[in-house]
């Protein structure tokens, strides 16, 4: 591959070179999470010339995203886009050379091996323990490394996990925390740790992609921009020989599959709940528009339909998943869902 100015100065760090940028063309990553994490990560990934880049996000775009999500901006909110469409809109034309694929989905355990295990390195633009958990099953399976990162407030951390090579993610941290813990909705974020952690992240993955792993970090690292504070933890001895993951092979997150029909789960600090059909299925946008439009105010582009009624919001996506936004009692939404969508 012949390139142009475009990585000319990239190609000028000899760590990289011209060997290491065509390695990076023939790559492919897959990031989980179009936060705000994610976006940071994903402009990295494309302006680095990274060759295929797929973004999976659940969520759409909401004004609340704008102050740290930097591939946004208020039409995408006024249009309540999905984030990963959003995202590829911008990134094709910050770099139309890369293969992108914006994927609308929840990762869990029905579509995680099909939506992750193909990459090269997976990078975690997630706000959850239970995708982490499901990514680090998959990474490990299949033998991909991955970056995790976690920022909340001015506080953020970042790892590296090499199946094999280093210890998991389940070695680091062998449950889930109890309750929903402190999140970027319950005490906030500060935009510049938002680039931090991802820029840390990001040049964790290149390093991963052109071989250089002798300089890969080795460390839990964590960072408090607001107290100038940064703490290393070593996790290289960490590895656990017990461990269900890496150690047994018993990947119990990708076994998760429930017994009914939808899963509820209330996503912290939104005020939300969401709901997932545990089997594929397709939603008809035109033919629930006008069920539901004799009912309550019915919004939709071509990613979603929003129904207004009862004092929530239902969002409904074509993948069948549904957002009750304005309760965090499931009982509720599973009222809602069964009063105007059944089963």
């Amino acid at each position: 591959m012949e390139f142009t100015s475009r990585y000319s100065r990239q190609i000028r760090f000899a760590p990289i070179g011209k060997h290491g940028q065509e390695l990076l063309s023939q790559k492919k990553v897959v990031i989980v999470g179009m936060g705000a994490l994610g976006t940071v990560l994903a402009n990295h990934m494309v302006r680095a010339g990274v060759g295929y880049v797929r973004i999976i996000d659940r969520d759409f775009v909401e004004e609340s995203n704008l102050q740290r999500q930097m591939l946004y901006d208020e039409e995408d909110a006024r249009q309540h886009l999905p984030k990963a469409m959003a995202a590829v809109a911008k990134l094709q034309a910050i770099n139309s050379s890369v293969r992108m694929e914006g994927i609308i989905a929840d990762v869990h355990a029905g579509n995680a091996e099909s939506l992750l295990s193909d990459a090269d390195v997976i990078l975690d633009g997630s706000d959850n323990f239970q995708i982490r958990y499901i990514i680090n099953d998959v990474a490990v399976k299949h033998g991909i490394p991955w970056v995790y990162g976690g920022a909340v407030s001015s506080r953020g951390m970042f790892a590296v996990i090499r199946p094999q090579i280093t210890p998991c993610f389940r070695c680091i941290f062998p449950h889930a925390p109890v309750g929903r813990g402190e999140t970027c909705d319950t005490v906030g974020v500060i935009g510049p740790l938002v680039h931090v952690i991802a820029s840390y992240q990001a040049t964790e993955a290149i390093k991963l992609l052109v071989g250089a792993t002798a300089q890969l970090n080795t460390h839990l690292e964590q960072i408090d921009l607001w107290q100038n504070d940064c703490d290393f933890l070593p996790i290289a001895e960490g590895k656990n020989p017990t461990c269900p993951a890496c150690g047994k092979k018993e990947f119990e997150y990708l076994n998760l599959h429930g017994k009914e029909s939808e899963e509820f789960v209330t996503l912290c600090g939104r005020d939300t709940v969401q709901i997932s059909p545990t089997q594929p299925r397709s939603v008809d946008f035109s033919t629930l528009s006008k069920r539901l439009s004799v009912l309550g105010l019915v919004e939709q582009n071509r990613f979603l339909l929003r129904f207004h009624v009862d004092n929530c919001t239902l969002v409904f996506f074509e993948d069948g998943r549904v957002l009750v936004q304005g309760t965090h009692d499931i009982t509720t939404a599973r009222t809602l869902y069964a009063k105007y969508v059944g089963h």
